[in-house]
């Protein structure tokens, strides 16, 4: 899975976790299903909450042997524990012009984000009455505000974060659940399992 942001002119391509080693190194999550291809760049962009990514100059990345699901950057101008401490939560972006295409299936995290998510009953009714149609119309859930993955190492479905009228609802992003995705239309149908708003509330 790779990602983009809310002005669909960057692609959020990862995530800094924390610094790596003492040389100032970051360990961060990866968005993007292509990591290779950004050991060849030069530059990359970083962003803090809601400014505009700034260039920075990257001296070299790799992907953590151990932990495909992350890589390592190291920036020019960070060089200790301390500098790379100061990164820590930031966005890593590349110019929306610069993503690749992605296969079919696939969705840049932030072409998901700010999508409207609608609910939409499971089809196994043989016969129904236009009140019926009318109760089983599709009604809006909320917004996505953002995806969580799994944690280094841990095997899992992302989560789609998705504020609604009575709070934060997490969303598995699975097939069997997510039925529709159309980021044209900036629009997700799905079909909730019974007792999910259950399960968020316990886990609150």
């Amino acid at each position: 899975m790779n990602a983009s942001t809310d002005q669909q002119d960057w692609v959020l391509i990862a995530r800094i976790l924390r610094p790596r080693g003492n040389k100032g190194e970051v360990l961060a999550e990866l968005f993007t299903d292509f990591p290779a291809r950004l050991s060849s760049l030069s530059k990359i962009y970083l962003r803090s909450g809601k400014g505009e990514p700034h260039a920075v100059a990257l001296q070299k990345f790799w992907v953590d042997r151990n932990h495909p699901e992350s890589g390592i950057f190291h920036f020019a101008g960070c060089a200790s524990i301390d500098d790379a401490e100061k990164l820590r939560g930031q966005g890593i972006f590349l110019p929306l012009t610069e993503r690749v295409e992605l296969p079919v299936g696939k969705y840049f995290v932030s072409d998901l984000i700010g999508c409207t998510v609608f609910e939409t009953p499971a089809t196994d009714k043989k016969l129904a009455s236009p009140a019926c149609e009318m109760e089983d119309a599709p009604r809006v859930v909320g917004t996505v505000q953002d995806v969580f993955f799994p944690g280094e190492g841990t095997a899992g479905t992302p989560l789609l974060q998705v504020e609604t009228p009575g709070g934060e609802l997490l969303i598995p992003l699975a097939e069997d659940i997510c039925r529709s995705i159309d980021v044209a239309a900036r629009r997700i149908d799905v079909t909730l399992p019974e007792g999910l708003a259950d399960l968020n509330a316990a886990a609150e």
